[in-house]
Order: C-alpha cells, then sequence, then structure tokens
C-alpha cells in the first residue's frame, strides 16, 4: 500500500517550525511496511492545498494530511478535502453541543470560529481526539483513504496510532500483528551501542533492531510481526534479553518510560528523599522531577545558587574551595551537593555546575560539572557536552538525573 503524506502550514515553509510530524509519520509507515513514494508540505492556500490533495488521491493508495484543521480562518483542510473530492462538508451539531460544554465547564465565552471543527465530509466519519479540540477525518474517496489529522504532534501522534494505522492495515489485508518494545539508554553513544549490538542487528529481520538518537539518550527499538500479540512478544523476549545484558547499566527504562519516573520510583521504592543543587541549569532538573505526579513524596526541594556568593551563603561551600579549586570544579560540585543535603535534610542531592557557554567560565564551553550525595558514598563527575547553551543545559539536565539513578542503584562511576 503507497501512503502518501501531505503537512499543512506556510510556518513550514518559511521554516518557522520544523516538520517533525512528517518524519514522525513517515517512521512509523515504514514500520507496518507501507510504502512512502511522496511527502509533500503546502502553505495555508486553499487551490494548492486542493491541488495536492487531488494529485495524492491520484497517485497513492491512502493520503494523510496533517495540519489545517482548527478554529482559526487559516486552517483550510476541510475545504480542501470538499473542493478535491466534490463532496460537501456536514455538521456534526451533537460535537458543537460537546464543544459549547467544553468551554461553559471552564468559564470561559465559546469563540464561535471553534464550530468549524464539528464540520467533516458528507459520507466520512471523525476521530476522536481526547488530547484535544480538533477530531480527525477519515474519508473514503473512490477507493482511497483520505485522513486529516491535527498538526498538534502529540494529538496527531495519538491518533495516529490509535486510528489511521489499524484502518490502513485493514485495507491492506494485513490481519498480522506488529508490536515494538523499546530499550532506552544512556552513557553510550549511538555508534559505541551499534557496534556492541552489530551482530544482533545484521543476524535478525523478525524481530528487527532500530536505533533512535535524541536528547542525549539512545533508544533500541526491536520490532516483531507474528499471527499474535503474544507470538510477537515471544520473538522479541529473548532479543530483548541480549540487548539488556549487553548494554548494562545504560539501561535505563523501557517504551514511554522517562528518566524522571525511573528516579522517582527509584527513591520511593528505598524510602529516600532528594534535593537539588543547581548553578549552570538554575532549576531544570528541580523541574524535570516536579513535573511529574506524585515527586512531592521524594523532592525535598531545590536551591538555585547562580552566583558565589549564594553558594557560600545557602549551601556553605567554602570560599577556600572555590577559591583553590574554581566554581566549575568536582571539589565545589561535591561541596554543593553536601550543603544542598543538609539544608534540605535530603537523603540524596545532586548538584550541577559547568561553563555552559558562548564565553567561558573558567572552563571551555560545555564543561559540565556533576555531583551527587547519597547515604553511602558521593562522587562528581565532569563531562564535555556538544552544541550552543541551550543544548548544554539540556544536556546536562539529563545527564544530572542519570547520574542520581546510577548512584542510588549503586552503579558508581570512576572520573
Amino acid at each position: 500500500m503507497i501512503v502518501e503524506v501531505i503537512a499543512v502550514g506556510t510556518e513550514l515553509l518559511l521554516g518557522q517550525i520544523v516538520n517533525t510530524n512528517a518524519s514522525w509519520i513517515g517512521a512509523r509507515l515504514a514500520e507496518h511496511g507501507f510504502d512512502a513514494h511522496h511527502q509533500v508540505v503546502v502553505g495555508d492556500n486553499l487551490g494548492r492545498l486542493t491541488e495536492a490533495i487531488r494529485v495524492a488521491l491520484g497517485r497513492a493508495d491512502a493520503t494523510i494530511i496533517t495540519g489545517g484543521i482548527g478554529p482559526t480562518p487559516d486552517d483550510l483542510t476541510r475545504q480542501a478535502m470538499s473542493a478535491a473530492t466534490g463532496r460537501p462538508l456536514v455538521f456534526n451539531e451533537a460535537y458543537a453541543q460537546e464543544l459549547r460544554a467544553r468551554w461553559a465547564a471552564m468559564g470561559r465565552a465559546f469563540p464561535e470560529n471553534n464550530l468549524q471543527q464539528a464540520e467533516y465530509l458528507e459520507g466520512g466519519e471523525q476521530l476522536p481526539n481526547p488530547k484535544g479540540t480538533a477530531p480527525g477525518l477519515c474519508s473514503e474517496h473512490d477507493g482511497k483513504l483520505l485522513f486529516a489529522l491535527p498538526g498538534v504532534p502529540p494529538e496527531m501522534q495519538l491518533l495516529l496510532t490509535d486510528h489511521v494505522i489499524p484502518r490502513l492495515r485493514r485495507a491492506s489485508g494485513d490481519t498480522s500483528v506488529l508490536i515494538s518494545r523499546v530499550v532506552r539508554t544512556w552513557g553510550r553513544g549511538e555508534s559505541a551501542v551499534a557496534e556492541l549490538l552489530d551482530d544482533l542487528y545484521r543476524a535478525s529481520t523478525n524481530p528487527s533492531i532500530a536505533y533512535l538518537a535524541s536528547a542525549g539518550e539512545i533508544k533500541v527499538r526491536i520490532s516483531a510481526k507474528a499471527e499474535s500479540t503474544d507470538a510477537a512478544e515471544r520473538l522479541i523476549g529473548p532479543v530483548e534479553a541480549e540487548v539488556r545484558d549487553r548494554l548494562g547499566s545504560s539501561v535505563f527504562g523501557t517504551d514511554e518510560e522517562t528518566i524522571e519516573e525511573v528516579v522517582l520510583r527509584e527513591l520511593e521504592q528505598r524510602g529516600w528523599s532528594i534535593g537539588t543543587a543547581e548553578s549552570m541549569t538554575a532549576g531544570l532538573v528541580a523541574g524535570r522531577l516536579t513535573a511529574r505526579p506524585g515527586s512531592s513524596k521524594v523532592v525535598r526541594g531545590g536551591a538555585v545558587t547562580y552566583s558565589t556568593d549564594l553558594k557560600e551563603s545557602v549551601l556553605g561551600v567554602g570560599r577556600d574551595i572555590i577559591d583553590t579549586h574554581g566554581v566549575v570544579s568536582a571539589e565545589t560540585a561535591l561541596a554543593m551537593a553536601a550543603g544542598a543535603r543538609r539544608l534540605l535534610d535530603a537523603d540524596v542531592a545532586v548538584a550541577v555546575t559547568g561553563s555552559a557557554g558562548p564565553d567561558p567560565q573558567e572552563q571551555p564551553p560545555g564543561t559540565v560539572v556533576l555531583a551527587v550525595e547519597t547515604p553511602e558514598d558521593a562522587r562528581a563527575r565532569t563531562l564535555k557536552l556538544p552544541g550552543d547553551r541551550e543544548r548544554v543545559r539540556t544536556y546536562a539536565t539529563t545527564a544530572a538525573l542519570h547520574l542520581v539513578r546510577l548512584a542510588v542503584r549503586g552503579h558508581w562511576w570512576h572520573g
């Protein structure tokens, strides 16, 4: 089955937003064995979008459109679908009332332009969108499937997974089950992970192995196709076990698990609390932890000590340590962690200091020093992180959480 993807939005053409939706959809289509010969980006223009849909319907078995189904005047996907197929739009009064009820529950006036989200092609259907107000759209035209999904990535991903892919598979006659397991790792680069798993990658076609890199973490996706979910999982099991064995303590989670969830769970299981002391990241570590529901069970608090004076007065870091070793040093990071543990009465403390750039602060930009203190030990680690200031801060935050995970588990590092 050939599937074409059309991404809608002038902002995509201008480079104001990166078209991550098309790449995500392309990857999911490939996983399920669908061919994608064309991906098209069209601005917010009714004529050009209508023509793009007509062309896609002529050369593909199914077309997936993302974007342009919101409530604003430049959301033209519904009108373009109507013009391309010659089928009128119909109005779902029940959904319109649901929209009005949502706004009433929030105590806000209802903008009437939201009602266009209750329109869909005659003979088609609306796909429920629990994450937003714009339902997806599904229609069949001259034996071809036509979908329209929201441009907001989490909404698009949910609808593609729950509604679009199952319909495509039924239409293609594929009754097998495709299951994927994602093993999430940190601490090794993509090339190092690939080298450790090279023979598995080359030898295995079902299950198959793929690598995904994002935000300093490497994901190993293991996918298997079989006649049932149980059969697919039986194929995945031995390969996953071997991957975990080879990657060891680099593995921290599975599928959608985040490092924050893992850290909070590990702490709660031990009855330990945690505090943070942050200089360069200025609260990003504490923010990641406290964004998770239930984090108050283990998070005591955080200290943002951006200045040297605050490192002294709040955390009790001695001036002699700073004068002798500098702010960006293992000694200072360890003193910050110890100070945070005392100040916040926490069992575990993590500290971050460093030079994020663009100008060097004692050390070259990208130099980050992290320290963790637990009831059992305390150690620091110096990292050299790539990228601009924001990327260094983001990667440092992720690294800090992973070092907490390792320290809490007793998997201490050297140097």
